[in-house]
C-alpha cells in the first residue's frame, strides 16, 4: 500500500499531459490536463487498454477515426490497437484521469500525420 498526493508530481509538459501518480507494476495511473489548443499525438497500445474519465473542461478523443466529445462525468474505454488521438478543441482548460492495463514499460506506438 501507498499514498501520493497529485502535488508531488509534474505534468510531462510543464502545464499539460500527463502526471502518472502510478507506473506499474500493474497498472498506470494518471492525470491528464490539456490547456485550449493542446493535444497528445496519435497512438496506439499493442498490449494496454486504455481509459480516460472527464474530471472537468470538454475533451475531444478521436478513436479510429470517430471524434468522441466527452465531458465531465463520462468514461471512454480504448482496447488495445486502436489508434487515438486528444485534443482540447475548447476554451477551458480539461482535466481527466487515465488508467492504462496491464502495465507494460514500453508499449505506445506514434502515429504519423494522423488525419480523423
Amino acid at each position: 500500500m501507498f499514498v501520493v498526493h497529485e502535488n508531488d508530481f509534474e505534468y510531462r509538459f510543464g502545464d499539460s499531459g500527463p502526471k502518472y501518480l502510478m507506473k506499474g507494476p500493474r497498472m498506470n495511473f494518471a492525470l491528464v490536463q490539456f490547456q485550449p489548443g493542446q493535444d497528445f499525438p496519435a497512438h496506439y497500445h499493442n498490449i494496454m487498454e486504455e481509459n480516460f474519465y472527464i474530471l472537468s473542461g470538454e475533451v475531444d478523443i478521436v478513436v479510429d477515426g470517430k471524434v468522441n466529445h466527452l465531458t465531465p462525468g463520462q468514461m471512454i474505454h480504448i482496447e488495445p490497437g486502436e489508434i487515438h488521438y486528444v485534443v482540447n478543441n475548447s476554451d477551458q482548460p480539461m482535466k481527466m484521469v487515465s488508467t492504462l492495463a496491464p502495465y507494460q514499460e514500453q508499449d505506445k506506438v506514434e502515429v504519423k500525420d494522423y488525419t480523423y
